[in-house]
């Protein structure tokens, strides 16, 4: 089989149907499997799929074991030689799971491959990203986005219509090598979400794997649905906590120890930003 892939999937019902509708319509020569995980949605999810889909691979989780578990589920349960992992909350456009395939056997040395992500409009969503630097942590704790300092981070020149190698892409659609798998492992479960690509990205990096952009992958990402039903201040925490992890994993001592002096800063302005929303 040429590819699996696993969607971890938390309360998005109609978004997940519209995304699996997509994959099954439009993938055409590639021998493929869809693996669905639950993360107790409890919305009909299950149902729908189960309904709709049955040719997917369906796990339906009785906790929400948080996004690198659940994607490492899914990775135990793949026969794919390569491994998608897909936000639900994306649509294909076209015959691109072919065309990325096709991309990731050309190079051996290729790890991970990130496409180009679309606006609900097809304007270009923002998708490539530099690995963060201690400068980078320290003006995001502080909502300063708009500083220039953070284009390198943003990677603000980044041409998106030439196929180039990159340090992160987003997790929204992230295509692994088997190869890469078998060198570095699965994901990390110590973050529950958020920072998981990052580190694996990383990690992809120091294996001598490629991680690499291309524009001939094209698909819509609605972008952060699960995450918008569940704005608080306690996802703030996870986010802080996975950050720290990430720091504290791939940066050096003293990023942690002044990035986790900062953390209570960074949930404060947090506080004040949802009580004013």
């Amino acid at each position: 089989m040429d590819l699996s892939i696993i969607i971890v999937s938390w309360r998005v019902k109609e978004l997940l149907e519209q995304c699996l509708a997509s994959i099954f319509s439009l993938t055409r020569n590639l021998d493929f499997e869809v693996i669905v995980i639950d993360n107790d949605s409890g919305d009909g999810t299950v149902e729908m799929v189960a309904g709709n889909f049955p040719q997917v691979r369906l796990v339906n989780s009785r906790i929400n074991l948080g996004f690198a578990r659940a994607c490492n589920l899914g990775l135990r349960k793949a026969r794919g030689k390569n491994i998608l992992l897909l936000n639900p909350d994306t649509k294909l456009i076209d015959n691109s799971l072919k065309r990325a395939q096709e991309i990731m056997e050309q190079d051996t040395r290729l790890g991970i491959l990130g496409g180009h992500l679309l606006n609900y409009d097809q304007s270009t969503q923002l998708s490539v990203r530099s690995f963060p630097t201690l400068l980078d942590h320290v003006l995001m704790i502080f909502k300063l986005h708009h500083l220039w300092r953070l284009k390198r981070y943003f990677a603000a020149d980044f041409d998106y219509s030439k196929r180039a190698e990159v340090d992160q892409v987003m997790g929204a659609f992230f295509l692994i090598s088997g190869d890469l798998i078998k060198t570095i492992g699965d994901l990390d479960e110590s973050y529950y979400i958020w920072f998981e690509e990052v580190d694996y990205c990383q990690r992809a990096r120091q294996a001598g794997f490629k991680v690499v952009y291309t524009p001939e992958v094209r698909l819509i990402h609605y972008g952060g649905q699960s995450f918008k039903q569940s704005l608080n201040l306690k996802n703030q925490w996870i986010f802080c906590r996975s950050r720290l992890r990430y720091v504290l994993k791939h940066q050096s001592l003293f990023t942690y120890v002044l990035i986790l002096l900062l953390t209570p800063l960074s949930l404060l302005f947090s506080l004040g930003r949802f009580k004013n929303a």
